[in-house]
């Protein structure tokens, strides 16, 4: 009788051999599944092969039981998930109602069950269960869960502090049970003299887990105060309450229970007024190492930088949640500053005219507040749930730790794992741009300061960032510098400012409508809102000629505002020849620094030299913008950038600083020498990568936005700062000119104007006119026309001599060529003085 195969070896590899084998391989392959018999029984029969009948009925039993459970709880969980769908597209205001109530339900039915004499059977139970895990307090479990559905219905947008409620109360629930445990001499659950009944009276087994192991080793008068550390845990939780903040907390509650009838305002006592910083110059020179140009509110104490993630924030909710935390923000906010009189520097300042009597600034209320800001919505409420999607889809241990909401972009800091490289993150550009449906998405990794990576992605509703709440701002208040200007907020809402003669020299660039021309606007306000005209004056230079037409006629101007291409490179040569001009007088007064030159002026330190009718006064800062470089570029391009590249160069120490603006960054128009010169940038929205390399040697100016949104790269830093530019309106502008035009009258300088008289080269010779002259110099003397020559004593070229020999013979100074002879010299030594002036175009 032939061995029957066990069915578990007709399954193996045998049937899963491919056709290829042969049929040897298979029986060799399917036998080696089957029990090898031991000498001498192989007519046994297998065990495998004839199991136990009885055991193979209960087998069955049990795989129909199985089976009929597995379908049953299949059907069940089908409709649950059906449940659940439906009851996942209910609005969130709807299911913490319902969460609410389904707490405050179980609070009554416990409360029934444990507050009276139980008559059922299951009461009975459940009220024995209860109090024998809490013992003597079971009755204050019906108020926690009470309170518990309070939060859930009257507090929605405090649910992210549930968490640590729950956490709380059951810290102080726990070590109060162990002391009322301990208070009746921990008995135990058996034992003689022992029972649950005890138990149940002292402080449960909640109480028994938490007090006996520490009675077994330690004394009553130390297991107590241990007990009660953990309760005062539970009320710190509670109170959201750190440990260095609890004298604080206790002269508030001191403050509350005695002072409040006394004190119609409720303050905060605790809280110190902020510190004015001194003024430039005051108390010091000024100077710091690694100072920088940028001034934000770097000791604003900011609480809300990563808020708390608040899920399920509903369009209804956002108006009272963006006032509740305007409100919580105002009161956090240190209080602002008086309002700057309208000559708070009259001491120093100079008189321009017999006439012209005490400049007075404008009032800041000249500059219309911005909008307030908001620090969560809805929309953030989605775009971390997309980031959380995201990650879990790529499975990446990772996970949104929170976010910062500036004005015009969210930042959403994501915290790797352990042994998670940064570039999983960063590869995923593409795909969080698709999950957030927005295609700006800019990543940092990490975040400068912080052990995370920073997702930038724009608010679908933005603030306004006003130019008048930036100058109002702490920050710029707190320093009195005339070149102080203000440029918006950045990401995590701070205002930034900057000082324009420590930059010393600004470019700015973007494509057209990204909010270079309010940038433009908003510099120049901010110096007349900060500045009088003996402090600074400027030049302005518009080749659009309607960019900066609402500033003729201020008194800060030493020109009118110059429309032509050629009069403004004339102008950029005036300015060096001014640079030229204040060096001559801090070189023969031994100062360094313009500054430093005009408090000696001040104070009557500087006298001239005897003989000299010189009257020294203090030089004002020059400032000079110009608008649009490309057109000067185009007209008159060697001169512009020589005249720039000297101004940028040398300029700083003279007090003259330059800001260029231009909607072209192409090579061509901001060029090497131009970029090498002008360290802090200032990049708008552009089209490509390209531009924004040439603006910041960097990408990220073509992830921006537009409408304001700029990459600010100041002096000496090595990463831009996204900021959000401040806006100005027309309006504001025309308000605060017409002040300026009242308080003084333009006056101009007449050598600005009447730029020198250029010399008229003709333009075959080119940049050849050194060479050029020297070699009539050379040939008129000698009278010797020959070309190898020029090579030797000029040291050139054989092409270059040529030229310079073709040169000389159109201008009549040698003869035509005699083959290898030299040529004639036409013109007698006595004549070259005549020659050269010539050929110098005087």
């Amino acid at each position: 009788m032939a061995t029957r195969t066990p069915k578990s070896a007709s399954k193996g590899p045998a049937k899963r051999s491919t056709p290829a084998r042969s049929t040897s391989a298979k029986r060799t392959t399917a036998s080696a599944g089957r029990p090898r018999p031991r000498p001498g029984a192989s007519g046994r029969k297998s065990s495998v092969a004839h199991p136990d009948p009885i055991s193979w009925v209960f087998t069955m039993i049990g795989k129909l039981i199985v089976g009929l459970w597995m379908l049953f709880a299949g059907g069940v969980g089908s409709m649950a998930r059906a449940l659940g769908k439906n009851a996942r597209d209910l609005d969130p205001a709807h299911r913490r109602d319902g969460l609410g109530l389904a707490w405050f339900a179980a609070a009554i039915v416990l409360a029934s069950m444990t507050w009276r004499n139980a008559d059922g059977a299951v009461s009975g139970v459940v009220n024995a269960t209860v109090r024998g895990v809490f013992g003597s307090l079971a009755w204050a479990l019906p108020l926690l869960l009470g309170l518990l559905a309070w939060r859930y219905m009257r507090h929605p947008d405090q649910n992210a502090d549930t968490g640590r409620m729950v956490i709380g109360w059951a810290a102080l629930l726990v070590g109060v049970l162990g002391v009322i445990h301990v208070a009746n001499d921990t008995p135990y659950p058996a034992g003689e003299g022992q029972g649950m009944d005890k138990v149940s009276a002292a402080g449960g087994m909640v109480g028994f887990i938490v007090s006996a192991p520490p009675m077994s080793i330690l004394p009553s008068w130390i297991t107590i105060p241990l007990l009660l550390l953990l309760s005062a845990f539970g009320v710190l939780v509670i109170t959201a309450t750190p440990v260095h903040r609890i004298p604080e907390r206790l002269a508030e509650l001191r403050h509350l229970l005695f002072e409040r009838q006394s004190d119609p305002l409720p303050r905060e006592p605790s809280r110190k007024r902020p510190r004015t910083k001194k003024p430039a110059g005051e108390g010091g020179d000024g100077v710091k190492p690694y100072d920088t140009p940028v001034l934000s509110e770097k000791d604003k104490e900011r609480a809300d930088h990563s808020p708390e993630i608040v899920p399920g924030l509903t369009d209804e909710e956002d108006a009272a949640v963006a006032a509740a935390a305007a409100e919580a923000e105002a009161e956090r906010r240190p209080p602002e500053p008086p309002l700057p009189t309208p000559a708070p520097r009259t001491v120093e300042q100079l008189v321009l005219s017999p006439q012209a009597g005490p400049y007075a600034l404008p009032d800041l209320q000249f500059l219309k507040p911005g909008t307030a800001p908001k620090p969560q919505t809805k929309a953030n409420t989605t775009v971390v749930n997309a980031l959380t999607s995201v990650l879990e889809q790529f499975s990446i241990d990772a996970q949104v730790i929170g976010f910062t909401r500036g004005p015009t972009v969210t930042r959403y800091e994501i915290e790797l794992g352990p042994a998670v490289k940064v570039e999983k993150v960063t590869a995923l550009t593409k795909n969080i741009a698709y999950a957030v449906k927005s295609a700006d998405v800019r990543i940092l990794s990490p975040i400068p300061g912080k052990s995370a990576i920073g997702v930038e992605i724009p608010n679908a509703d933005k603030d306004l960032v006003a130019l008048g709440d930036v100058l109002r701002a702490q920050v710029a208040q707190a320093d009195h510098h005339p070149m102080i200007v203000g440029l918006g907020k950045d990401v995590e809402g701070r205002t930034i400012v900057a000082n324009l003669a420590k930059m010393p020299h600004l470019l700015i660039a973007g494509a057209t409508g990204a909010g270079k021309s309010v940038c433009v606007n908003g510099l120049i306000t901010s110096i007349l809102m900060r500045s009088t005209p003996d402090e600074v004056r400027m030049v302005l230079v518009d080749p659009k000629r309607v960019e900066l037409s609402v500033y003729e006629g201020i008194p800060h101007l030493i020109t009118p505002i110059i429309t032509n291409p050629k009069k403004a490179a004339e102008a950029l040569e005036w300015v060096v020849g001014e640079m030229d001009r204040r060096y001559d007088d801090l070189a023969a007064s031994g100062f360094r620094h313009v500054d430093e030159f005009n408090k000696a002026v001040r104070a009557g330190k500087l006298q001239p030299p005897p003989g000299s009718e010189r009257v020294y006064q203090p030089y004002p800062y020059l400032l000079v913008i110009v608008d649009e470089l490309a057109d000067l570029m185009m007209v008159a391009p060697r001169d512009v950038e020589d005249s720039i590249v000297r101004i940028t160069q040398l300029a700083r120490a003279a007090g003259i600083h330059l800001v260029i603006a231009t909607q072209r960054p192409s090579v061509d128009v901001v060029t090497g020498l131009i970029k090498a010169n002008v360290p802090s940038r200032l990049a708008f929205a552009v089209s490509s990568l390209t531009d924004s390399r040439v603006i910041l040697d960097q990408p990220g100016a073509d992830k921006l936005v537009g409408q304001g949104d700029a990459l600010f790269l100041p002096m000496g830093a090595s990463k831009p700062i996204r900021i959000q530019n401040a806006f100005v309106s027309e309006k504001e502008i025309a308000e605060i000119v017409a002040h300026c035009k009242a308080q003084m009258q333009v006056e101009y300088r007449e050598d600005v104007a009447a730029a020198p008289v250029k010399r008229e080269i003709d333009e075959e010779i080119g940049d050849d006119l050194d060479l050029l002259i020297q070699a009539a110099e050379l040939i008129v003397t000698t009278q010797f026309g020959s070309t190898s020559m020029l090579q030797r004593k000029l040291r050139v070229g054989f092409a270059k001599a040529g030229r310079l020999m073709d040169l000389l013979e159109s201008r009549n100074v040698v003869g035509p060529s005699e083959g290898s002879k030299a040529r004639e010299v036409l013109v007698k030594p006595d004549d070259l003085p005549g020659l050269l002036a010539d050929l110098r175009g005087e």
